[in-house]
């Protein structure tokens, strides 16, 4: 009896910490497709035999990209390389066109839309009961550091096969219309970028560097969620050596 009760009670926690970590990370997506197998070259093409005119350059990509991690006081984001997420599968909104760089973040929807600082009733809303949300895409087409002068930012090198993992929880993350593409509900909070309209709604603890963990999870790195509600505390992981991010901008106000 008492062999079964503590069985019972491992089952219990062992669910408990199942429910835990599912009410704060975002529902995985569905898997990306398996790679497209290369076609093979023909040997003849191979030893040059066939016309000078017909031969194609195969472009040799390197085995890594930069990526970056944004930080103010409360808040963090990311930037990537926008070439590697669309060769990676990611949908972006129409015309949104094709920067060098892209900077996404997530959050609370009327953070986001409201020009003006969220009333103590909206902030108890926003972190207390299940919120709409968004998640923001913003073009880069200088260096980002001069971009985001008032943020802190690190960056790291991520290697490219993490690219469809990536491309897919982002995907999942917003909601698409009936063209397949991401839903648009207005522009961007700075920059000339957009918001897009989420499935998941907001709430602690599932909050923006929550998402932010997990784009780093999809990177690579190994992030502990619960330990990055705060964006010291998502730092704190990003810089850790297994994950290896390097601060390159203390921001204009340090």
């Amino acid at each position: 009896m008492r062999h079964g009760f503590a069985s019972s009670r491992r089952g219990v926690l062992v669910t408990l910490v199942v429910l835990a970590s599912s009410c704060i990370r975002m529902p995985p997506p569905p898997p990306p497709p398996p790679p497209v197998s290369v076609r093979q070259v023909p040997v003849a093409q191979a030893r040059g035999a066939v016309p000078a005119a017909a031969k194609s350059t195969v472009a040799v990509r390197d085995p890594d990209v930069l990526v970056w991690l944004l930080a103010d006081t409360l808040h963090t984001a990311m930037v990537f390389p926008y070439a590697w997420l669309e060769e990676s599968g990611f949908i972006p909104p129409a015309g949104f066109g094709h920067p060098r760089y892209v900077a996404l973040s997530w959050g609370e929807r009327t953070a986001y839309v409201q020009k003006a600082w969220l009333n103590p009733w909206q902030v108890f809303r926003a972190f207390f009961t299940p919120s709409p949300s968004v998640m923001e895409i913003i073009p880069v087409n200088w260096y980002v550091v001069e971009v985001c002068q008032h943020q802190r930012v690190w960056r790291k090198l991520v290697a490219r096969r993490h690219g469809p993992e990536l491309a897919a929880f982002l995907n999942h993350v917003s909601r698409s219309g009936p063209d397949g593409r991401p839903v648009v509900i207005g522009p961007s909070s700075w920059g000339d970028g957009m918001l897009l309209e989420s499935r998941h709604s907001y709430h602690l603890p599932r909050i923006c560097n929550v998402w932010t963990a997990q784009a780093l999870e999809a990177c690579g790195c190994e992030v502990n969620p619960w330990l990055a509600l705060t964006a010291n505390g998502l730092i704190r992981q990003a810089e850790h050596p297994r994950n290896g991010f390097e601060n390159v901008w203390r921001g204009d106000d340090k």
